[in-house]
């Protein structure tokens, strides 16, 4: 939710917008991390010369845009952006970012090709030994770490991302792109975050995080296996469906 700018009869912002925009620019360049304490009410009054009126209306409206998180007793802090997406759907992670009003970055971290192991044909559901692609990637929305992402591509299936480096490109629009699917499957999880997640999502080891769990088939041949892991409070999953009719 923007905050938009208003301006008083004599052209000139109020004090109450001036707030909103010096709490929301700081926090939208990421001056301020999820987290970050905002200054309490008498504080800010004191640095505006207002009232606490004045302050609590423009706190308030921050929480309503969803911005910042007030606790009672504790103050007021920067909130880590939500972000809902479809649980039957196969989604590009850049527009749930966007979606946010953020910038998306993406980031190659790791790139191996290899015959499968006996763990790699498990999560890919394959009968025999072949050729994969393992990828570790990264998912940013401005400046704070979003997603994880750890991939297996099956190249018996999808030959031409041997020579993909997927430094520019993601590998989830890459595919959906180029290999038709013909069924999907979601699992979903909740786990806490063991070391290499918490420096990856920069959150605190043990931290809780939601795991989405993806295979996908085309024509009956497994096509990939990723695990996209965020940290539990920025993402929602949503379904919506109807009543059978049987």
């Amino acid at each position: 939710m923007s905050i938009v700018e208003t301006a008083d009869a004599e052209g000139t912002v109020s004090l109450h917008q001036r707030i909103l925009s010096d709490i929301s620019e700081r926090i939208m360049s990421g001056a301020w991390a999820p987290g970050h304490r905002i200054p309490f009410e008498h504080e800010l009054s004191t640095q505006y010369n207002c009232s606490r009126m004045t302050v609590n209306k423009a706190l308030s409206q921050l929480a309503k845009a969803g911005l910042i998180e007030r606790r009672r007793r504790s103050g007021s802090f920067v909130r880590r952006p939500q972000s809902q997406a479809a649980v039957l759907e196969i989604h590009d992670i850049r527009i749930e970012v966007e979606a946010l009003g953020l910038p998306y970055r993406y980031e190659r971290v790791a790139r191996h090709k290899r015959r499968s192991s006996a763990e790699d044909r498990a999560l890919l559901e394959q009968g025999v030994a072949g050729p994969v692609l393992a990828l570790e990637c990264g998912h940013f929305a401005g400046e704070r770490p979003f997603a994880h992402e750890q991939r297996l591509i099956n190249l018996t299936a999808v030959p031409e991302a041997a020579d993909e480096e997927f430094v520019v490109i993601a590998p989830g629009p890459w595919l959906i792109g180029r290999v038709p699917w013909s069924e999907a499957e979601h699992r979903i999880r909740a786990v806490a975050a063991d070391r290499h997640i918490a420096v990856a999502l920069d959150i605190a080891a043990g931290a809780p995080c939601l795991v989405v769990e993806r295979r996908t088939w085309s024509a009956d041949h497994p096509v990939t296996h990723v695990r996209f892991t965020y940290a539990a409070e920025s993402h929602t999953l949503v379904a919506r469906f109807r009543p059978s009719q049987g």
